[in-house]
């Protein structure tokens, strides 16, 4: 399989992540926060992993998303915009999926689904700039 077909694999399940999130956030109460939190951290995961894969950076199996992110500067790609974002999306990989206190907000919640589309869009714009 070449390197663009298995990055493409990676982005159907983050698209797949990411329209569940999206989906989920049209609940009413309760609406499963946690779950969209963790789902927006999933996708932002694969689709930087996916962007790995297309650049042949291999990386080990980890949900830190900055470290992640870190592995793609050995291309020369500023990845400054993303790390913040990056750090936001890192709390919901693990938590999220069992039973804690953390009472999610309204605010919170948009923001993982916007950040997961800012990281989706900014490796979309990478891949085209050095394609095209």
């Amino acid at each position: 399989m070449d390197r663009m077909a298995e990055a493409k694999e990676w982005f159907d399940i983050a698209d797949g992540d990411l329209r569940s999130a999206e989906h989920l956030m049209t609940l009413h109460y309760p609406r499963p926060d946690n779950v969209i939190c963790n789902l927006c951290q999933q996708a932002a995961e694969k689709y930087i992993k996916g962007f790995l894969v297309y650049k042949e950076i291999e990386f080990r199996k980890i949900h830190d998303l900055v470290a992640l992110l870190e592995l793609s500067k050995t291309n020369n790609v500023d990845i400054s915009v993303l790390l913040d974002k990056c750090a936001f999306l890192f709390q919901y990989a693990v938590e999220p999926r069992y039973p804690n206190r953390h009472e999610y907000t309204e605010e919170e919640v948009k923001t993982a689904i916007q950040y997961a589309k800012d990281i989706h869009v900014f490796i979309k714009k990478v891949m085209e700039d050095n394609t095209g």
